[in-house]
């Protein structure tokens, strides 16, 4: 599968920025860069719709797409834990059943203190309606919050008819494995995943941020951040090379969203990636709230291996 901002026919996965119709638009605010993100598979794309369950299928793969209204003041773990077993009755008896990667997306996501954090309370719904091939382990995935504070809880997964190769970050502790203080449930994602389909095998990092261990490092200042975060991509590639046998670099990249908690730090941020030769034709630059508080800017990658 190729991911391109040039899309030539129907995408397995079309995400565009701005015109997309939920659950396929993030509702984070485009702030430049690539508009349009495409996952063209080798074989036909086929669509569907079925109460409120948007699908497409091409061969071996599928992406599953799904939302909920969520009211800014309103606790998501219901309604996260009842969008997650709609996704699980739907994924799993389908001919693609192994959630590979998984997009999740609601406003006001630090809205709350301590426990009641939104996200925190999001990841305690996601756990009550996880399964046990959810959690052994689990997808790759991204939470991000919308800039809207009642934008609806949206979510999309990548599906296949083989499991992927779940991928850890060795400077990092596993999500699934972080200590109480980050919230009563253990964020349920690894850090990337490798995908193999008709055409090679793709590795697919998860939101990726300036974290070590499990702490956040260099608050208040994103260009630290930044760079912490592309180290940490770096040894992903590594681990994604070492686990599947074959050569993940950054020039394999295929397509790089940034989310930037501020927008006017878009500016510095394009500056450092083409400084560090990361291409801007294939990055995208996206408002969103980073689902730790302290931090201001994540990013998620597609890279082929070569």
């Amino acid at each position: 599968m190729r991911v391109t901002a040039s899309p030539d026919r129907l995408a397995l996965l079309d995400v565009d920025f701005i015109e997309a119709a939920p659950p396929w638009r993030s509702g984070c605010r485009w702030l430049g860069g690539v508009r349009r993100e495409a996952w063209l598979p080798a074989t036909t794309v086929h669509e569907s719709f079925d109460a409120g369950l948007h699908r497409r299928d091409a061969g071996s793969l599928a992406v599953v797409g799904l939302h909920r209204p969520l009211a800014a003041d309103a606790d998501p773990a219901a309604t996260t834990e009842a969008l997650y077993r709609a996704l699980f009755a739907a994924v799993r008896p389908s001919a693609q059943p192994y959630l590979i990667r998984i997009w999740n997306f609601f406003g006001a996501i630090n809205a709350g203190p301590g426990d009641a954090e939104r996200y925190r309370r999001f990841c305690v719904g996601r756990d009550a309606a996880a399964d046990a091939m959810f959690r052994d382990p689990p997808p790759a995935a991204t939470a991000i919050g919308a800039p809207a504070t009642d934008a609806p809880l949206s979510v999309v997964a990548l599906c296949s008819a083989r499991p992927g190769i779940a991928l850890e970050n060795p400077r990092q502790t596993p999500a699934w494995q972080y200590p109480r203080e980050h919230g009563p449930v253990a964020p349920g994602f690894s850090r990337g995943a490798l995908l193999h389909d008709e055409e090679g095998t793709l590795l697919l990092a998860s939101g990726t941020a300036s974290i070590v261990g499990h702490v956040s490092l260099h608050a208040g200042d994103v260009i630290a951040q930044l760079d912490e975060s592309l180290d940490n991509l770096q040894v992903l590639l590594e681990e994604g090379s070492r686990r599947g046998g074959e050569h993940f670099r950054p020039e394999g990249l295929q397509a790089l969203r940034v989310y930037l908690r501020e927008p006017v730090a878009r500016a510095v941020v394009e500056t450092r990636l083409a400084g560090r030769g990361w291409p801007a034709d294939r990055i995208a630059f996206l408002q969103g709230d980073i689902c730790r508080r302290e931090l201001d800017i994540e990013l998620e990658g597609v890279f082929a291996a070569g």
